[in-house]
Parts: C-alpha cells; sequence; structure tokens
C-alpha cells in the first residue's frame, strides 16, 4: 500500500466492526503502527498524546482483531474492519460514539459472565450456573412458550417483557455453551447472499 502521511507521519484509521459494519473508533497510525497491526493482527495506533505506540486492548484485554485495511481513494486515510474483543471505547460502549444496541448486549454478557464466575448466593443467574446446562435450557424452553402465549393476546408490554426474558435467558445459555451472541451473528452474517 502507497500510504500517504501527513506532516506529522500519521495517517487515520477508522475502525469498523467486521460483522454489523458500525464504526467503533477513529485513531493515528504511524508506519510503525501500520506495520505491527498487519504482522500481530491486533491493530495498533501511535498514540497522539502519550507519543507511544499502543496496542488497543494492551490494558483491558479488549483487543481489536484485524480482518482487513482498505486504503481510501486519496491513499491517505484507512478503513480497518475488526472483530473487537469486547468494548472498543474505554468508558465501555461498542463504539466511542455508544452504540446503545450492542452496548446493552455486551453489558449483558459481561454481567452474565461476572455471575458464572462468582456463583454469587444472592444471584438469580448464579443459581441457575449452579443448577446446570439442564435447567438453563429448561428456562429458555419456559420463557420461549411463554413469548408464544403472550404473542396470541393484545398485550404489546406482557409481550416485549417476555421477549425480554426469552432473550436474557438465551444469552445465559450462549455462556453456558462458551458462546457469546456476536457467534449466532457470525452464523447468520455467513447466511447472507
Amino acid at each position: 500500500m502507497n500510504l500517504k502521511f501527513d506532516n506529522n507521519q500519521l495517517i487515520p484509521a477508522i475502525i469498523q466492526d467486521a460483522k454489523n459494519k458500525s464504526v467503533l473508533m477513529l485513531g493515528y497510525m504511524n508506519q510503525e503502527a501500520f506495520e505491527l497491526t498487519k504482522t500481530t493482527n491486533r491493530v495498533t495506533f501511535y498514540s497522539r498524546s502519550k507519543e507511544r505506540i499502543w496496542v488497543k486492548g494492551e490494558s483491558s484485554g479488549n483487543y481489536l482483531e484485524l480482518v482487513d485495511i482498505k486504503l481510501d481513494c486519496d491513499n491517505d486515510a484507512l478503513l480497518i474492519t475488526v472483530n473487537p474483543q469486547g468494548p472498543t471505547c474505554h468508558k465501555g460502549t461498542a463504539s466511542c460514539w455508544g452504540d446503545v444496541d450492542l452496548d446493552t448486549i455486551q453489558y449483558l454478557e459481561k454481567t452474565i459472565q461476572n455471575r458464572q464466575e462468582s456463583l454469587a448466593d444472592n444471584s438469580y443467574v448464579s443459581s441457575l450456573f449452579k443448577k446446570g446446562i439442564n435447567k438453563i435450557a429448561q428456562k429458555v424452553g419456559e420463557e420461549a412458550v411463554e413469548v408464544v402465549i403472550e404473542s396470541k393476546d393484545d398485550n404489546d408490554e406482557l409481550f416485549l417483557n417476555e421477549s425480554a426474558d426469552l432473550f436474557f435467558h438465551f444469552l445465559i445459555l450462549l455462556r453456558a455453551k462458551n458462546f457469546n451472541f456476536s457467534d449466532v451473528l457470525n452464523v447468520l452474517e455467513s447466511r447472507k447472499n
């Protein structure tokens, strides 16, 4: 790639989620950060404030796994598609612009993971993990039946509440099977034609 760096030897890099195409952040790269990104498959930037190379996720563990790099028509900006390994923003949101839908799912998944790891006595989610996969799967089935029942009535609020319960228990089941909702999205993405 024939990169056109600015006067500070930097090039802007727009970071995009490879699955849902949402823009996650904007960073800057110098030649070294660009080369490190390609060789390590982890997005690496040049921090203008700290004046050093930094790997996104080096302190949080929320790395940006490289999928593809594209150069714009003027060769002076990059579009980098990634698979984020957790929230991208240092504030804990999916993107630096706060994509609410994904933030909510990631927040729920993190909470569920914490309850699984802590197995706290006063936690409903922990109690499900203690009872095992059969109980978790049973709860998903029960919630699915409740969604079907409420869908036949005219009470939209009850239908949406039962749908939320079903989705929440589905996230618990995914965690019990060592998957995340993003794994389901990957399957759906592979089915697009």
